[in-house]
């Protein structure tokens, strides 16, 4: 937004009557972007269109100086044609980005941000949503830094990992061929790949009512019936025999499958020569190699 479009809704804002409305933008991880207007007509600018009518509504903003969290929630009705509750319950808001303006209706240009954050936890039912929302401090919350462990700590398929997951070598398109259960699943044609090569991989479905969902493989052995995946967790949409999905391979951080399975050992995140608690814990005792060197015992051992 520029600093043009601020000062002139500033300048209309000390004018006296004020023509002005909120204008929310919702961008949802799987692409799709909403925009949400609580003026009675629609609106349109930077390419969106903002639906009047749906009943999206938001509590006071709470902004601070410094570096506390800015907080607000949302609140809206599930009847508008763009807010579903199968959506919500999908998980498909989850995360979503968020920008809240305060606009002049009778002139667009002059609008200012007044929110920009994310979606965190949702609460629905009873035909209505509230959504919490988290300002842009809330990622100075998280965990920085890296850890020193024995296994790789990049995502497979991330910058830091250096593979990328469209090679066909590292995927497989095909549809479900029966479902075991709450999470389980059954293919076919997957021959020529050894068990639990999808094992801590990723499910993506790519058709179906479920379109854009993902869920991390728990389990992948093959039986008499075909190759059966077990998820971690049940997706929370419906997904049928037929649906496409995308089977990504999984990596369990080990050294040995990164040089092995994806061949991608210079990209190593972990330390895997990095001493156990055993060899912390330890100390000098009479009558063994206490030189020192890798070779020395742990207590209890003998030369």
């Amino acid at each position: 937004m520029s600093t043009q479009s601020a000062e002139r809704l500033n300048a209309h804002l000390q004018g006296g009557a004020a023509t002005t409305c909120r204008c929310w933008e919702v961008r949802r991880a799987d692409g799709a972007v909403l925009g949400f207007t609580d003026h009675d007509e629609a609106l349109e600018f930077d390419g969106i269109a903002f639906a009047p009518n749906s009943g999206f509504t938001s509590t006071a903003f709470e902004q601070t100086t410094g570096l506390s969290v800015d907080n607000a929630s949302a609140i809206g009705a599930l009847s508008h044609e763009a807010i579903k509750e199968a959506d919500i319950r999908a998980g498909r808001y989850d995360g979503a980005a968020v920008t809240v303006w305060l606009v002049n209706w009778r002139d667009l240009a002059a609008r200012d941000v007044q929110f920009a954050g994310t979606i965190g936890e949702i609460s629905h039912g009873h035909g209505r949503f509230e959504a919490e929302l988290r300002g842009l401090a809330e990622q100075l919350n998280q965990p920085q830094g890296h850890v020193y462990q024995g296994n790789c700590s990049a995502v497979l398929g991330d910058g830091r990992c250096g593979l990328s997951l469209e090679d066909p070598g590292f995927y497989r398109d095909v549809a479900i061929a029966g479902i075991t259960g709450a999470g389980g699943f059954l293919f076919e044609g997957l021959d020529g790949l050894e068990d639990r090569w999808f094992e801590l991989g990723r499910f993506r479905v790519l058709s179906g009512a479920g379109t854009g969902l993902v869920g991390m493989i728990k389990r992948d052995t093959t039986s008499s019936g075909g190759r059966e995946i077990e998820l971690w967790q049940e997706l929370r949409a419906e997904v049928n025999v037929g649906d496409l999905v995308r089977l990504e391979a999984g990596c369990d951080k080990r050294p040995v499958t990164c040089q092995s399975k994806f061949g991608n050992f210079l990209n190593f995140r972990g330390f895997p020569h990095i001493p156990g608690e055993d060899w912390l814990t330890s100390y000098p005792h009479r009558g063994g190699n206490n030189d020192g060197g890798s070779a020395s015992p742990f207590p209890g051992q003998n030369t």
